[in-house]
């Protein structure tokens, strides 16, 4: 490569570098997230259920939105984070410059947009440049859940909420039962657990039946006799506080499970009432570890975007 193309490559790293930094101050004023997504986080949170080859296709640029493993060197417009970046990036878009063609990237899809698999480099180099789209090998991740490519990772959290909240009020008639209760959670897999619950309940009660009770009477008495009594506790003791961006019914669902250890290990007559309030004293926290906690966060937030941490 001659010298003018390789100071022609290096210029541009520093107008990508420039825009990314411009990029970060824009977002820190607007409190928002401009970081690339990351590929296994967003696996934990949809689980796709299997995968397949797509074979070679042609990607638009914008609807690459996150990476399998350097998402923290690019933000979301794939634009270069850190200084030690600049010589492959620059012998990449020499290339670019060169008109020589380079292998296709390797691409995960999953919800309609894609991850890159190899080829974070290329892509950054060909946003830069203002390509509108680039040949990958794509390998497609199933996935009920819908990707819109500027969703941040809190963004997706409440799609993949909002979706099993629908699947679970598909599934079951808790609507029809209990009308003036909306089931919240701040986690996934949660709705899939209070369906465990309810079966179990369901079959708890209906040994003292000779014929099998409807689901809806199961509901009922797992509402009345389990849920709101632990809600309550909850609620009456002020209990959601010590979990700060928890909901009641997130901390009956860590209750049960910590009522279930405790009635193993001092038997089944363990006091639900004592298990709530055991699993705040172990597990809550009180106000001053709160707020060096928000604090932490802010700093932590305020580092990533000013040290590229």
């Amino acid at each position: 490569m001659s010298d003018r193309l390789k100071n022609e490559a290096f210029e541009d790293f520093n107008k990508a570098r420039s825009r990314e930094v411009f990029s970060r101050i824009l977002s820190l004023l607007r409190l928002t997230d401009h970081s690339l997504l990351s590929l296994d986080e967003v696996r934990e949170l949809l689980k796709p259920r299997g995968e397949s080859y797509r074979g070679l296709q042609v990607v638009p640029i914008n609807k690459i939105v996150g990476s399998e493993g350097r998402y923290r060197d690019f933000n979301k417009r794939f634009l270069p984070r850190h200084e030690h970046l600049r010589n492959r990036w620059a012998r990449v878009d020499q290339a670019h410059l060169s008109s020589i063609i380079l292998p296709p990237i390797q691409l995960y899809e999953i919800g309609g947009v894609y991850f890159v698999r190899d080829g974070n480099h290329r892509v950054s180099v060909a946003a830069m440049q203002g390509v509108q789209a680039i040949d990958a090998e794509v390998i497609s991740l199933n996935s009920e859940v819908s990707i819109h490519p500027d969703m941040t990772k809190d963004d997706l959290l409440h799609s993949v909420l909002q979706y099993e909240k629908q699947q679970f009020y598909a599934t079951i008639p808790f609507h029809q039962v209990v009308p003036d209760y909306d089931l919240e959670f701040s986690a996934p897999g949660r709705y899939a657990e209070v369906i465990q619950h309810i079966y179990a309940h369901k079959y708890y009660i209906n040994q003292n039946y000779t014929e099998e009770i409807p689901l809806e009477k199961a509901i009922e008495s797992w509402y009345e006799n389990v849920f709101k009594p632990i809600t309550e506790i909850v609620t009456a003791h002020g209990l959601s506080a010590r979990f700060p961006g928890r909901t009641a019914a997130d901390v009956y669902v860590w209750a049960v499970r910590h009522w279930h250890e405790l009635k193993e290990k001092y038997g089944e007559a363990y006091p639900i009432q004592q298990a709530v309030m055991d699993f705040s004293e172990r597990y809550g926290k009180d106000w001053w570890p709160r707020w060096k906690d928000r604090f932490r966060d802010g700093a932590r937030r305020l580092k990533r975007l000013f040290f590229h941490s």
